[in-house]
Parts: C-alpha cells; structure tokens; sequence
C-alpha cells in the first residue's frame, strides 16, 4: 500500500470546509431553537460532532469520486486527482473520523442525534455519492436531504423532541438545494457531460431545467414563511424572508428568460451565488427573530 506525504491542509480540503461551515451554521440555528436550553460547553461538543460528521461525509464523497473530479475543471484540483492524498489513505480517514463523531456524539450527546449523525453520513456516501449521483437527474433532489438533516440534528442535540419546527428548517434546506445545484450545473454542464454524471442540463436540456428552477424557488419561498404561520417566528423574521424570497424568484425568471448563452450563464451564476446569501440570511433571520423574543418578550414584533 502506497502512502503520500500529506500535509494538514489537504485532510482539511477533504473534509469540504466550506460545506462545513454551512452544516455547522444551519445546525447550531437547530440548536439554539429548541425548546429546551443545554449548557453552552455541550453545545460546543454536539456542534464539533456535526461538523466533522459533515467532513467525513465530504472525505467519503471525495474518495469515491475521485475518478470523476480528475476530469472536471471545478474539482480537478481536489487532494485525491492532484496527488497529495492517496486513496486508501481518504478512506481509512473518512471512516475513524465518521464512526469517532458519531460515537462521541452517543456518549455526550445523547443517541437519537447519533444515530440522525450516522444516517447522514450514510445518506451523502452511500444513498446520495454512490448511488443517485451517476444514475438518475433527480440525484440532487433526493441527496439534498443529507444537507438538511444538521438542522434538526441541533435540536436533537437538546433532548427535544422532534416537532414542526425543525421539520421546517429541514425543508427549507431540502428545497433551496435543487436551484442552487441547477443552476451551477447550468454553468458547469460540459464538465458534469465529460463525467458522466447526469445533471438535469445535460438529461433533458437547460430550458427545461431553468423552468424547474423557477418551480422549486416558489415552492421553497413558501416553505420560508410557513415558519410565521405556525407561530415559529414574527413578522420581524416575514418582511425581510418575503424580500429575500422574491429577490430569488426575479432572478430565476431573469434566468428563465435570458435566451443567449452569455445572458443564461450570467443569470445562473447569479442565482448561484444570490442563494449562497439568501440561504445565510434566511437563517440569521430566524436567529435575530429568536433574540428579540427573548430578550424583548416578543413585544417589539409580533
């Protein structure tokens, strides 16, 4: 067995930070939602745990994946297809890692948000990577579950139950994540061709897949003030989330529209990284409207 001289770097590029930073984002908002308080150093312990649960899904995605990212632009330069990390060496790192968070997160945790930590992982390596990703269109949709679970594995983390509340923040992820990869897969369609992997611009066209967007912005957007209807939220969070949601529907029928290549390509970016932001403000909202009923009893809005 060969073994490469890795550096910390390229074990931390395995782990797709910036997937991380999201996942450990999303999962604290979970986490400080939930009805029931826990002291702040366990919360740290659970926020570790998710987080490098959420790595070691992405060291896992690499490994498998490292026969297709040699041959695409945007990932060509990952550890495994540069050279730097060999991959056994991925593997064997994707899975101490995956069984040590979700151990860790059994002992001082508690075990229902260990056992959604494991279903996560398996769900993005195994369901999502090795699976749906290079035999059906809908592969994003149906993987994109993995990327909304840390939501509610926060709230798990208290010892709350499960109710609406963090089923809501699970579908708004789930929601946000087929416009958000369509529309850099709309970008990036002769890399995703020259893999092999059957995004939907290369299956059924980018006319098709631009309206598919416009769908799922609507759906989502609503699924993004469904929070002020149970009660969840107040109209301190619905103002800017309404913004927020129609600034992205405009853009995914500027998208729609845009008939030339440039124009198509220049609205895809945007929309990209519009629903990066939006996704980011959507729950800092939910956060900023959780400070002001608790420290101003919900008097200000409500």
């Amino acid at each position: 067995m060969e073994y490469t001289s890795s550096s910390v770097r390229d074990f931390y590029d395995l782990m797709k930070p910036r997937v991380m930073s999201l996942v450990i984002f999303t999962s604290f908002v979970g986490l400080v939602l939930s009805p029931i308080n826990i002291h702040p150093f366990i919360a740290l312990i659970a926020i570790i745990c998710i987080a490098i649960g959420a790595g070691a899904s992405g060291v896992l995605n690499m490994w498998y994946d490292s026969d297709i990212d040699g041959l695409m632009k945007r990932t060509i330069n990952r550890p495994i297809p540069a050279g730097n990390i060999n991959k056994n060496e991925a593997l064997t790192y994707g899975m101490v890692i995956s069984a040590g968070s979700v151990v860790i997160m059994g002992i001082l945790i508690n075990w229902s948000a260990s056992f959604l930590l494991a279903f996560t992982i398996f769900f993005y390596a195994v369901i999502y990577t090795m699976w749906l990703k290079r035999r059906t269109m809908q592969n994003i949709v149906i993987g994109g579950a993995a990327g909304a679970f840390p939501p509610i594995i926060g709230w798990l983390s208290t010892g709350a139950p499960i109710t609406i509340e963090p089923i809501i923040l699970f579908l708004i992820i789930f929601l946000w994540t087929p416009p958000h990869f369509w529309a850099l897969a709309i970008v990036t369609s002769g890399d995703y061709e020259k893999a092999s992997i059957p995004m939907m611009p290369n299956v059924v066209g980018d006319n098709y897949t631009k309206r598919q967007i416009v769908y799922y912005s609507v759906i989502m957007s609503i699924s993004v003030i469904l929070p002020y209807y149970i009660g969840m939220v107040s109209i301190l969070y619905l103002i800017p989330a309404i913004i927020l949601s129609l600034i992205f529907i405009i853009i995914s029928l500027q998208l729609l529209k845009s008939s030339d290549n440039q124009k198509q390509k220049k609205y895809s970016k945007k929309l990209f990284l519009y629903s990066i932001l939006y996704l980011f403000l959507i729950y800092i909202l939910f956060l900023i409207d959780y400070g002001h009923r608790f420290y101003f009893g919900g008097v200000i809005f409500s």
